[in-house]
């Protein structure tokens, strides 16, 4: 059956017409899904008895089912645990910000490009998410919250750019009037480094901001923490990411991870200036959050804070994510992979 929720404005219309219906309720059926957030076609008041009946009878109305929330004593970060609809499950973060509240939705069910520090991939890649499933997340954090969400990051569990036309039709529908209408510039996108992706990425003339996971300033420090190094140089990445800026003119973010005595040294520090000074860009850099299955520990809070002024002081722009959500399972995968763990002990 027809997932309509995956569908634009311009297809529902054709379906409509091939229903005998007239093109509005295609607007209407579209309001009803992406700007009202109903999952259920009773609800959908507008609509005659009768389409409703074919709709139920030959389309799908994609919802996720919220198994487990936590919510942070600390913060008020929200971690959900949703169930999509053939059984498998994603994580997903809310995050309450003065300039208003962010979503962290995940791209796949699992990952397999094997970030060492990441809870994500450890049990590997089972599927990329539909269009509509990325949604349903944001949507159901914002029935859950009462509260609007202002900005979207694509940086949960999975890899976007190994998802690339879904991830292409997720910004269209989430960024179109007539929906959330989120725009396009406060939308982040984060990939691991996916050369030919970055360069492809930049040419579909969107304002969003790319996030690119660097995590190491060298060549064979980042291909120990990250095996996708091993298909692309960070030479190559580099010049992708150069690329993806001339093209677009969207400054390019760098997260950096930092792992207590791995790569958060002051040599560490040189190197990635000389890597990012030439180019227009911004450090964000993350206390890595530990996952019991690697022996990988946080860097020390002064440690930090000398890396991020050794960087400013060279006139690279930098920033310290805040860490929320420490006081529950807050790294990327842990809620999903804590809550396999209980599954597969019954």
């Amino acid at each position: 059956m027809t997932d309509l929720k995956s569908q634009t404005l311009t297809e529902l219309q054709k379906e409509m017409e091939q229903l005998g219906e007239k093109k509005f309720r295609a607007k209407q059926l579209y309001s009803w899904m992406h700007e009202k957030l109903v999952d259920d076609f009773d609800q959908m008041t507008n609509l005659p008895k009768g389409l409703l009946t074919r709709l139920k009878e030959n389309y799908t109305l994609t919802r996720l089912v919220p198994l487990e929330v936590q919510v942070s004593k600390q913060d008020g970060t929200a971690k959900f645990l949703f169930q999509l609809p053939d059984g498998n499950v994603i994580e997903s973060v809310l995050m309450r910000y003065h300039h208003g509240n962010s979503v962290c939705i995940s791209s796949q069910v699992g990952c397999r490009m094997g970030c060492r520090f990441c809870a994500s991939t450890l049990g590997g890649l089972t599927r990329g998410l539909t269009p509509s499933e990325m949604l349903e997340q944001i949507y159901q954090i914002q029935k859950w919250s009462k509260e609007r969400v202002h900005n979207v990051v694509v940086m949960g569990t999975g890899e976007p750019l190994d998802n690339y036309e879904t991830l292409l039709r997720f910004i269209e529908l989430l960024s179109t009037e007539g929906g959330l209408h989120i725009s396009q510039r406060n939308i982040t996108v984060s990939t691991c480094g996916i050369v030919p992706k970055i360069k492809e990425l930049a040419k579909e003339n969107l304002q969003i901001t790319l996030a690119l996971s660097l995590h190491a300033p060298t060549q064979e420090k980042r291909k120990s923490l990250m095996p996708i190094a091993s298909r692309y140089e960070l030479s190559e990445v580099i010049e992708a990411c150069c690329y993806y800026f001339n093209k677009t003119k969207r400054r390019i973010t760098f997260e950096y991870s930092l792992v207590g005595g791995i790569n958060d040294t002051r040599e560490d520090a040189k190197e990635l200036i000389r890597l990012l000074k030439p180019l227009n860009c911004h450090v964000n850099l993350i206390p890595v959050n530990p996952i019991k299955e690697r022996d990988y520990v946080e860097s020390k809070h002064q440690t930090v804070i000398n890396f991020k002024n050794y960087l400013e002081k060279s006139g690279i722009h930098v920033t310290i994510r805040r860490e929320l959500g420490r006081d529950i399972d807050g790294a990327c995968g842990q809620l999903r992979k804590s809550y396999m763990d209980r599954e597969e002990e019954r």
